[in-house]
């Protein structure tokens, strides 16, 4: 039988921990001086500790910090907005970095003549069971019906095929130049000039080094092809994603997108540096620029511009990429309507050039601006973009905590694709799904919640064309299909998934339509949600 405490035991015989700490029997003089001293030095640290901590806390209540997240499915815009993000509030910086964008919007154009050529190719038309089985991603097939309606031939397709064959070789340089090693910081400056010969006859590096720190060196992967020919046929059904996408097309697997690594330092790679404001001689006061290399691809380019444009512009080609369904304008990084004016030998990236140019990002992504209040003061803001592929979004978790809000980004005018990881699933119901379980994740419930239902000037076109949102939605029934009833019955829908499933139907919650390679209306709505933003978190301030 158990004995019974005694009612007037002491705390440091029952309490392990007090045990613990009381002084060893028999302790000596030295001992305990000894010991006195450490339990002081220790005292000592742990109230440097608490004062760090509370001085840490005054900090955030004087200097607030807001985090903000973009969420949303691969290409819906969340790497657009956070460009806008910078092209407002890191203006500087933003137009520093555009020339290292030339490379990568030359990558998206070539990549989607290619995608042409492959489409069109009489090969293309031969019927393949398994590939009618793939349903198409991005701008390609959009719907899962069997796009071999009527053979439309390209007469000229051989003579296009031959003009445009040096664009193979080049889309081959550009992607090896963004995929080759680099380091995990930026230790040099950037060098004068990209030296574009290097990656000509395929003699760069491409295995993976060790950086300073013992890590991999960053670099783009890109995804193993099984093609035979640079120039495979594309099946009926086979995905052509954005033009930002893997390296060559094939009729036997469906392209991936290459992708960026985010510590990768691929800008200072095609930066000028100085290169740009030096003269040619000291006897004359032009400009020594890129268009003076022999081997920079705007020669390549510009030597095709005239077959792209032709290609383009052929009757024959829009007809057959209609009876396939294929609508490559509606893709991330399309340039075809800009071929004379980036085939340039001068040319200049724009800003909206560099809000269109698609290059994937693996990882996250994060971005600090200094933006000031009502009352002009400065605040931090951290925006973090985190990849959206499904493979990806186990990566969300951790950024949950402590963030001010959310913006979440849904492409309505998805509603005919399927996602390029599940071609049996609409990329419309998974933003749905997506959506539904962001606003019901109870470690959110306080986070402010703001709805981009995105590319809306595409879902405009869509309809405009004749696509019926009904065929791939059958619960919109016979309601009218014009943007104005669309849009509003998306608005709706999304809008009651947050009344039904919200953690927190009280939070501050905004849907805005948006299209975010609209500079002006973006940068509106931005400010918009900025001020909604401060103001919820000053609230939050006071309360704490």
């Amino acid at each position: 039988m158990a004995r019974p405490l005694e009612p007037n035991r002491r705390r440091s015989l029952s309490d392990p921990l007090a045990a613990a700490l009381m002084p060893p029997p028999n302790e000596s003089v030295a001992d305990r001086e000894r010991r006195l001293e450490a339990e002081s030095e220790a005292k000592l640290v742990s109230d440097r500790i608490d004062e760090m901590l509370r001085a840490e806390k005054k900090e955030k209540r004087t200097k607030p910090e807001i985090k903000v997240l973009l969420l949303g499915q691969s290409e819906s815009g969340k790497s657009t907005t956070l460009k806008q993000f910078q092209l407002m509030h890191a203006t500087a910086a933003f137009h520093a970095d555009r020339i290292a964008w030339r490379a990568v919007i030359y990558l998206n154009l070539v990549r989607s003549v290619r995608r042409i050529l492959d489409a069109v190719s009489p090969e293309s038309d031969q019927p393949d069971e398994a590939e009618d089985r793939e349903i198409a991603s991005g701008c390609a097939i959009l719907t899962r019906e069997s796009s071999v309606i009527s053979a439309t031939r390209v007469p000229k397709y051989p003579q296009y095929r031959h003009a445009l064959e040096p664009l193979r070789e080049l889309e081959e340089r550009l992607i090896r130049m963004l995929s080759s090693p680099n380091e995990d910081e930026p230790t040099h400056t950037a060098p004068s000039k990209p030296d574009w010969s290097i990656y000509a006859n395929g003699n760069s590096n491409t295995q993976v080094t060790v950086g300073k720190n013992g890590r991999p060196a960053p670099f783009i992967t890109i995804p193993p092809s099984r093609t035979s020919s640079p120039l495979s046929p594309l099946s009926p059904s086979t995905s052509l994603p954005s033009p930002g996408g893997s390296s060559n097309s094939s009729s036997k697997s469906k392209n991936v997108e290459v992708s960026v690594h985010h510590t990768s330092n691929w800008k200072k790679a095609f930066s000028l540096g100085n290169r740009i404001k030096s003269p040619k001689s000291a006897h004359t006061n032009e400009i020594e620029g890129w268009w003076d290399d022999p081997s920079d691809p705007v020669h390549v380019l510009n030597s095709c511009a005239q077959p792209m444009l032709a290609l383009w512009k052929d009757p024959s080609v829009k007809q057959r990429l209609r009876e396939k369904r294929i609508r490559v304008e509606e893709g991330s990084g399309f340039f075809l309507d800009e071929i004379s004016r980036i085939t340039a030998l001068r040319y200049f990236p724009s800003d909206q050039d560099v809000l269109k140019a698609r290059l994937k990002t693996m990882g996250v992504v994060e971005h600090s601006f200094s933006i000031a209040d009502s009352q002009r003061r400065f605040i931090t803001w951290k925006v973090y973009d985190v990849g959206g592929a499904r493979n990806q979004r186990h990566a969300w978790a951790p950024y949950f905590e402590d963030v001010n809000a959310i913006i979440f980004l849904a492409p309505i005018s998805a509603f005919d694709q399927v996602l390029a990881e599940d071609p049996e699933v609409n990329r419309l119901e998974d933003s749905l799904l997506l959506w539904k379980s962001v606003v019901s994740n109870k470690l959110l419930a306080h986070v402010s919640i703001i709805l981009f239902l995105n590319k809306v000037d595409l879902l405009q076109a869509k309809l405009k064309s004749g696509v019926r949102l009904s065929h791939h939605m059958p619960r919109y029934g016979d309601r009218p299909n014009d943007y104005e009833n669309v849009s509003s019955y998306f608005y709706n829908k999304f809008g009651s998934i947050h009344q039904t499933f919200s953690s927190n139907k009280e939070r501050e919650f905004k849907i805005h339509l948006t299209s975010v390679t609209d500079t002006r209306r973006t940068a509106t709505i931005i400010q918009n949600v900025r001020d909604i933003i401060i103001t919820v978190n000053l609230k939050n301030i006071h309360l704490m």
